[in-house]
């Protein structure tokens, strides 16, 4: 690994979970089914090693042992999902399961009395199963189940919990599950994936402003969405069909969930999307409108730009193939990759994974040249790897640190404004229709063993070393739940040499002072300090001219 990470003074290092792909516990306690119980116990299986999340990594149970492993890694934040299903079995607020309260709230209470800040993400895919069989997100009373769920989850939680997310990439979860049909609920229907993306933000802007109207004032916390993103690159930056088929692919990634929570309208390239794809299934299909009062709602409800961001492709335009499965093909778009970019793990959908550092520099500055500059919450950016890859994960500590480097030249040499970066993710895990053949984490876990244990990786070690210990948060209600710091051996695999190859490394305690594993969170004085610039890899001061926007 060449090039150094910046010291930055006020980042905290911050780790990510999903409930459904590690909570596991899927039957117990009064936990109601959600759509993936449902989906990945299906015959034949939709998953592609046939195994399912049932117990994933356990961690209903081993919850104190993953602050624990938080701890250790000095992690300053962490952000989680609840489980809609298990506080609402129903999905309604006819019944409350206690358990389910009872268990969020000792995983705050215990984060925080360890010094780590808890971002909740309210829906992250696992929708109540009752509720899928009135028709899911397509059907519009769905809403108020979910504005009374968000309610709820207010009120027990917001005392202790500042930063709330309302949804986790609901333009992947509406074209995967609605329109695909690969991931949960597998339907493939134009007119349901586009009432699926209808009615989410319909609920996101009641949701928003339920918060700003009721619990705000007395608890002072932030709310906005996760839009998942992928860097379109023109194949031929020369031929203007290239470019333009670029800017309609990142329009249609990012913009038709984005365009409407900023601006209070669907994106042009929405009606062009939806004209090209419904030739496919022989309907005529055209984006829905939003009402004045709508549109009102929905503009401006956000205080801050969540994004995922994990890879880049080449695009070019091509002729329209509706007899193919997915999205790109039918709609004319051919997406291919450099030779010289490093391939991650391979996918069991379409989905190609590549290294590409300089396309989220790319993505950063697209969003700044088109939404005003927004505070930008990073909070998903991590390697896709095979198990057997092992503990010693070169591939993913490289990522990381190359990603870092270039959203840190995003915000001090192109002035974007990133306030938290979060590297996903903290464990392996159930990876939706991957099952367990691919990963993220930066702790191993065995699957094969009942305990589910978890064993640090180098790419763990390297985010670690970067990082000194946090501070203790002054929400603490007790000490009771207080965990030492874990005192675990360096195993040989994570050696200083190992970590870096022939580089040394610094000798003072880390370049981010704190983190919070899977989301590095950079509060406002994390961009202020003159040290932060110094150690990027091939900086300049001068703007390169192949970032757009």
């Amino acid at each position: 690994m060449s090039g150094k990470i910046e010291e930055v003074k006020a980042i905290k290092n911050q780790q990510f979970t999903c409930i459904v792909k590690t909570e596991g516990a899927w039957r117990e306690d009064g936990k109601g089914l959600n759509i993936w119980d449902e989906f990945v116990h299906r015959t034949p299986s939709p998953i592609a090693d046939h195994l399912t999340g049932d117990i994933a990594c356990d961690s209903y149970h081993k919850y104190r042992e993953d602050v624990a492993l938080l701890k250790y890694l000095r992690a300053g934040v962490y952000r989680f999902s609840l489980s809609w299903s298990r506080i609402l079995p129903s999905g309604r607020v006819d019944y409350i399961n206690p358990a389910g309260i009872k268990h969020y709230n000792d995983l705050i209470d215990l984060l925080l009395e360890n010094g780590i800040e808890p971002i909740v993400t309210l829906h992250q895919w696992d929708f109540p199963q009752p509720l899928m069989e009135i028709g899911g997100w397509s059907n519009n009373e769905v809403i108020s189940h979910f504005v009374n769920f968000s309610h709820l989850a207010f009120r027990t939680f917001g005392d202790r919990v500042k930063k709330w997310v309302t949804f986790n990439e609901p333009n992947a979860m509406c074209f995967w599950g609605y329109l695909v049909g690969s991931e949960a609920p597998g339907l493939r229907n134009i007119e349901e994936a586009k009432n699926c993306v209808h009615n989410v933000l319909r609920s996101h802007a009641k949701t928003y402003h339920l918060y700003d109207r009721i619990f705000r004032k007395q608890q002072h916390g932030k709310i906005g969405m996760l839009i998942f993103t992928q860097w379109f690159e023109a194949k031929n930056q020369s031929n203007p069909s290239h470019v333009k088929m670029a800017e309609f692919a990142v329009q249609i990634t990012w913009g038709v969930v984005a365009s409407p929570i900023f601006f209070g309208k669907y994106p042009d390239e929405f009606a062009e999307f939806l004209g090209r794809l419904s030739q496919k299934q022989g309907v005529v299909s055209t984006p829905f409108q939003f009402t004045l009062a709508e549109a009102a709602e929905l503009r401006g409800s956000w205080d801050f730009c969540g994004i995922a961001h994990y890879t880049t492709s080449l695009i070019e335009p091509t002729t329209p193939n509706h007899g193919s499965a997915g999205i790109s093909d039918p709609i004319g778009i051919k997406l291919s990759s450099d030779p010289s970019w490093h391939a991650g793990a391979s996918s069991s959908t379409t989905w190609s994974f590549y290294v590409v550092p300089w396309g989220l520099r790319k993505m950063l500055n697209w969003i700044k040249k088109r939404y005003g500059n927004p505070p930008i919450y990073l909070l998903e950016n991590g390697y896709q790897g095979h198990p057997e890859d092992g503990l010693e994960d070169h591939e993913r500590a490289e990522y990381h640190r190359s990603y870092i480097n270039e959203m840190l030249k995003a915000v001090r040499i192109d002035g974007v404004n990133v306030q938290m970066y979060g590297a996903w993710t903290l464990l392996d895990s159930f990876e939706w229709e991957d099952g367990y053949s691919v990963n993220f984490g930066v702790v191993a876990v065995n699957f094969s063993d009942p305990e589910r244990k978890r064993t640090p990786k180098l790419s763990g070690a390297f985010l670690k070393k970067h990082v000194p210990r946090p501070k203790q948060m002054r929400i603490v209600r007790n000490n009771q739940n207080t965990i030492p710091y874990v005192n675990l051996s360096t195993p040989h695999h994570l050696t200083r040499h190992r970590l870096m190859g022939s580089e040394s490394l610094p000798t003072k305690e880390g370049y981010f002072p704190r983190w919070g594993l899977e989301v590095v969170y950079m509060d406002e004085e994390c961009f202020t300090s003159q040290k932060f610039i110094r150690g990027i890899e091939g900086v300049g001061t001068k703007r390169p001219s192949s970032v757009s926007g």
